[in-house]
């Protein structure tokens, strides 16, 4: 029964409740704190964790060295080559300006172009049809000259006995690094000689066509134009 009463004086003296109920509130604070400090050091922990593991280099392989080195080879050869074609380049550039500034005045100028006479159509594979039409085209300079002038060339073929719009049969177009794989030399001559599958354009050509040829100069970028009317040969 005392002991009943003692309790339950404890329990009702309100100094006693506060003095626990402040023990309560600090050892409750004290956790928070404790669990606020395992949040902000853990994280901490693992990133100096991190830090530790990337600051550790990885040894080097031998065969990342035998790379390292063939790359190290290769440029040094790239730049061996780059001096080389440096020193060229000032060569060049060293000769030209010793040459007089009127040397432009004294190369090949292009004066005209002829579409010679034996241009026609062919039978290039002996079957008794002309499927080819094989032009042959000289560029003459003003010394009357014929000179491998570079350029380009557009030939048509037509025919003008026929109405308007079926007059063009056909045309085609030649560049530089094609053209300058043209050039024909004879015995007699020389020129471009170049070549037209004309089978699906001309079945059997037996009246006079004419052909047009439209050459432009790379080197003064100046337009010449030919025309030449052209009759099959007999069979």
């Amino acid at each position: 029964m005392s002991y009943r009463k003692a309790n339950l004086s404890l329990l009702g003296d309100p100094a006693t409740r506060g003095r626990a109920a402040d023990g309560n509130t600090r050892a409750g604070a004290n956790l928070i704190c404790l669990a606020l400090g395992c949040l902000l050091v853990g994280p901490v922990l693992v990133a100096a964790t991190g830090c530790e593991s990337a600051g550790r280099r990885k040894p080097v392989s031998a065969s990342q060295i035998v790379e390292l080195e063939d790359q190290k080879s290769e440029l040094e050869r790239e730049i061996k080559g780059l001096k080389q074609e440096n020193e060229k380049l000032n060569k060049q550039v060293e000769v030209l300006l010793g040459l007089p500034e009127d040397r432009l005045q004294n190369i090949h100028r292009l004066r005209r172009v002829k579409i010679t006479r034996y241009t026609n159509f062919y039978d290039k594979d002996d079957d008794g049809k002309r499927e080819k039409l094989v032009v042959y085209l000289q560029p003459i300079d003003e010394d009357g000259d014929i000179i491998k002038a570079p350029g380009t060339v557009d030939v048509q073929l037509w025919d003008l006995n026929k109405e308007n719009g079926k007059a063009l049969l056909g045309e085609w177009h030649i560049g530089q690094n094609e053209l300058r794989k043209l050039w024909f030399k004879t015995i007699v001559t020389v020129n471009y000689r170049l070549t037209f599958d004309v089978a699906d354009k001309v079945e059997n050509p037996k009246d006079p066509m004419t052909v047009y040829a439209t050459f432009t100069d790379y080197l003064t970028g100046k337009v010449f134009k030919e025309q030449k009317a052209i009759k099959p040969p007999p069979e």
